[in-house]
């Protein structure tokens, strides 16, 4: 109960405090490629159920035809606006209104793909009994330089681990994090 509504407050005040954001980045998205503004994609949640994540679109109209599901490296894929948006982590700001409607938390699990999820282990299905987070352990200890079974490690501790406090130090480090966009791409 706390969690919910600390994560509702905080969410509210992020997206008014972005809101100016929400106006440019559409445009900025608008000029350099075509395709939609918001980026919808399927991921599991608690409970392995299937939740639909906003993000704003960094990639070009139509990729997930041309290339891999996830997203790599210098990816030719990803739009000069999307390098920045993924730099800047501002592409998901739109996740706090996954929050708002109650799908993610603000810390958690990062949510994963149905076809990634569909090989966890028993051990690393302990992910899916929390809500997924915006940010979590395993974006504050490497974000994209971790391998998927480091990054679980990491997210089942948070499982077994979780408290207010703990979520408090994980944005704090996010804040940093975001800031020095240390391991984005």
């Amino acid at each position: 109960m706390v969690k919910r509504i600390f994560d509702l407050i905080f969410a509210t005040i992020i997206l008014i405090i972005s809101l100016p954001l929400f106006l440019i980045i559409p445009i900025l998205i608008k000029l350099d490629s075509k395709g939609p503004i918001i980026f919808k994609h399927k991921r599991i949640g608690k409970d392995g159920k299937e939740i639909m994540v906003y993000k704003f679109r960094t990639m070009i109209k139509d990729a997930h035809i041309i290339g891999p599901e996830l997203t790599e490296k210098n990816d030719p894929r990803i739009t000069r606006v999307g390098k920045f948006l993924r730099k800047s982590s501002l592409d998901e700001l739109p996740q706090f209104i996954n929050v708002i409607k109650g799908d993610m938390s603000i810390v958690g699990p990062r949510p994963e793909i149905p076809s990634i999820v569909k090989t966890y282990s028993n051990f690393q299905k302990q992910v899916l009994k929390v809500k997924p987070g915006i940010t979590g352990l395993s974006q504050v200890n490497g974000r994209a330089d971790l391998s998927i079974p480091q990054k679980l490690r990491l997210d089942v501790y948070y499982v077994k681990h979780q408290n207010i406090w703990l979520d408090i130090k994980i944005i704090c480090k996010t804040i940093f994090i975001v800031l020095s966009q240390k391991g984005a791409f």
